[in-house]
């Protein structure tokens, strides 16, 4: 009978009853279980594994460039932070008002980290997640183009759940990709929470959309209207490592 269970267990897919059924069934023996709990336990092993499973699907999927926390953020070091707005983002509530975060602040304060941690709660929380830099972003769909699948391209891209845009301003923008980084975000306008990292106070994102500021009003338009901007200051962490290092 067992091997007919264990049979029947990988035909409807329930692989992790089957891997463990013998020893749940020794532990319910070895308690003496009644047959309701022993059911349930399996039960539960089962929807733990498929979460499991299916968060680490999220995760690849995502492509995220590390794995991070909130609890492994270091709340001491930025010189200012809203540490309250940033804990209370955790909680995940504005992708369900389909609002934006914005992280500003120079290079080696976090910004990365949060976005990161930010896109891994959703991800443990069955949301479909994409972490990509501006550059890497532009690039991408520049190739879309020159395929002529651009137009999926951008729907995909529209349909994510939680898309993260890291190290916006970074890098100069040419007008052809401003365009393109702008139908990203126009087409998630309240439709889809964005994380955007960046360098750059709103004041100077003109210069990040190839100096055009209808294009920079329009975005901004549509990134700010349901925000949370987030603003770090300090010194790097990473320089102060490197230069304790050399010490």
């Amino acid at each position: 009978m067992t091997n007919q269970l264990h049979a029947n267990l990988s035909a409807l897919r329930l692989t992790w009853m089957r891997d463990n059924l013998d020893d749940e069934l020794a532990h319910a023996l070895s308690h003496e279980r009644s047959h309701p709990a022993f059911i349930e336990r399996l039960i539960q092993g089962e929807v733990a594994d498929k979460h499991s499973r299916s968060t680490e699907r999220r995760l690849r999927a995502a492509k995220l460039p590390f794995r991070a926390t909130l609890a492994a953020f270091d709340f001491s070091w930025p010189v200012t932070i809203n540490t309250a707005l940033v804990r209370s983002l955790f909680t995940l509530d504005f992708m369900r008002d389909h609002a934006n975060i914005i992280l500003i602040g120079n290079v080696g304060l976090g910004k990365t980290h949060l976005a990161t941690a930010l896109c891994q709660q959703a991800c443990e929380q069955r949301k479909n997640v994409r972490f990509i830099s501006a550059a890497e972003l532009i690039n991408e769909l520049e190739t879309a183009r020159a395929g002529g699948y651009l137009g999926q391209a951008l729907k995909r891209y529209h349909r994510i759940d939680l898309l993260a845009i890291d190290e916006l301003g970074y890098l100069p923008v040419d007008k052809r990709g401003a365009e393109l980084l702008f139908q990203v975000l126009s087409g998630r306008y309240e439709r889809a929470s964005t994380i955007i990292t960046t360098n750059r106070v709103y004041k100077d994102w003109t210069s990040t959309f190839a100096n055009d500021t209808a294009m920079t009003a329009a975005v901004l338009d549509r990134v700010v209207h349901h925000c949370y901007t987030v603003r770090i200051t300090g010194k790097s962490r990473r320089k102060h490592e490197a230069l304790e290092h050399d010490l």
